[in-house]
């Protein structure tokens, strides 16, 4: 099994080209830059280090294994058959519609509040289903997820090939 940061650096899985920001713009607080995943190259497993809700409903320790950009095994400690259920809204919801860096510092803790936590200075966060248009991605859904990940300590996300996050860092002479 890989682990999140072996996925990342085995599949390259977004193009610096499209890495999107929306600084004041669109949600408050700010604080994050996105990409669309290359549909079909997402593959491995990742582990949510956060809950992540949804409609009211909440999922814990939630471990998704994507093989050919697809989710094709859903795990959590709590709440498996309702991240099960959203996984088969539709086709869309299977796949990777967002990756997206946390930049903002000053929110330092999970809340609970995705809005917030998303936000996270040092982490990333991937939704399931539907793309930002603006960020070059092609899922259509009617799902659009975001899952928390803690970066800080221990890791490394590769775009093109290249090391451009360490540690919940861009690396110099990136953003």
């Amino acid at each position: 099994m890989e682990t999140w940061q072996e996925v990342l650096r085995k599949n390259s899985i977004a193009s610096l080209e499209t890495l999107a920001e929306r600084f004041g713009r669109e949600n408050f607080p700010d604080g994050e830059v996105f990409t669309g995943p290359l549909e079909t190259q997402v593959d491995g497993v990742i582990r949510f280090t956060y809950p992540a809700s949804y409609a009211g409903r909440r999922v814990s320790g939630a471990e998704l294994e994507f093989r050919g950009g697809e989710v094709v095994r859903a795990e959590a400690e709590d709440g498996e058959s309702f991240l099960r259920e959203m996984l088969a809204l539709d086709e869309g919801a299977r796949h990777a519609g967002e990756f997206s860096f946390g930049l903002n510092d000053a929110v330092t803790e999970f809340t609970g509040h995705t809005l917030f936590d998303e936000k996270i200075g040092g982490t990333v966060h991937l939704a399931l289903g539907a793309s930002y248009p603006e960020s070059g991605g092609q899922v259509q859904s009617a799902l659009h997820w975001d899952l928390v990940c803690d970066l800080r300590t221990g890791s490394e996300v590769y775009a093109d090939g290249e090391v451009v996050y360490r540690d919940g860092r861009f690396v110099d002479g990136l953003l």
